[in-house]
């Protein structure tokens, strides 16, 4: 059997292979589409995600797969992996440059493995239980700050919120920290788990959204949970923070949902 240190490994090479790919497309004149729930996709999620679908079904023929433009892969394998080959595709398909490939590994339902490659930032941010986690190449770590009045709070964009009719734990959340800015997406996530920003709040994910995440945020020093604050991948909306934070976000998030 494979370590998780291996597993890693294989990861972090697939989503350098798919961070190329990504680049080959970026900033062209590549065609939209619009699926049915109304978010963007290209030809680039779709060679991405076949790609790496590919080299794990090659190399771990067994596993279970789920990605964001194939869905699912049945098996009956314990070993899960969680692909979204472009996290961020608006940005991505308007030039911007906060995009991710995000690739996570769930063993025995506790996610184990996870690596978010920012190949347009020249960043990858990965982990693995036990292992720590690396921001290219060196250690990672979430910030020290203790008081949401310092806090910096990163999120996707206001209207997620408004969509969802959380308008008002939006507000809330403004009232009680330092500043906001909308650096979302995976990108969010990533800030606080190298430090750069203090949390970061979805009000909408879906599980390879955030499968990479909670390993990375937890071998950083801190917690990707949902807005009850338990690590579930599965539900439909979540917090990265440090641990100092991570109560009294979630006094303000859990009376939403």
């Amino acid at each position: 059997m494979e370590t998780l240190r291996g597993y890693l490994d294989f990861a972090v090479e697939v989503c350098e292979k798919a961070g190329k790919i990504a680049l080959e497309y970026f900033q062209s004149d590549m065609r939209i589409e619009t699926k049915s729930d109304g978010s963007p996709v290209t030809i680039a999620d779709r060679t991405i995600e076949k790609m790496i679908r590919e080299s794990i079904e090659s190399r771990f023929p067994n596993h279970a797969i789920i990605g964001e433009e194939f869905g699912a892969a049945p098996s009956s394998s314990d070993h899960k992996w969680f692909i979204d080959p472009i996290d961020g595709t608006k940005a991505y398909s308007q030039g911007v440059p906060i995009f991710g490939v995000m690739l996570g590994l769930e063993v025995k339902d506790e996610m184990v493995v996870g690596v978010v490659n920012l190949p347009a930032l020249q960043e990858m941010v990965y982990a693995a239980k036990g292992e720590g986690c690396k921001w290219n190449g060196r250690t990672a770590r979430v910030s020290n700050t203790s008081d949401l009045k310092s806090a910096l709070l990163t999120i996707a964009g206001e209207e997620y919120f408004t969509q969802y009719g959380l308008a008002e734990t939006l507000e809330k959340l403004r009232e009680a920290v330092g500043w906001i800015r909308t650096w979302g997406d995976c990108y969010g996530h990533i800030l606080v788990a190298t430090g750069r920003s203090d949390l970061c709040v979805d009000p909408i994910l879906n599980p390879w959204d955030v499968a990479a995440l909670v390993p990375i945020l937890y071998e950083a020093g801190g917690t990707c949970t949902d807005w009850h604050g338990k690590v579930n991948i599965y539900s439909p909306n979540g917090v990265s923070t440090n641990n100092e934070l991570l109560c009294d976000t979630i006094r303000i998030t859990h009376k939403s949902v």
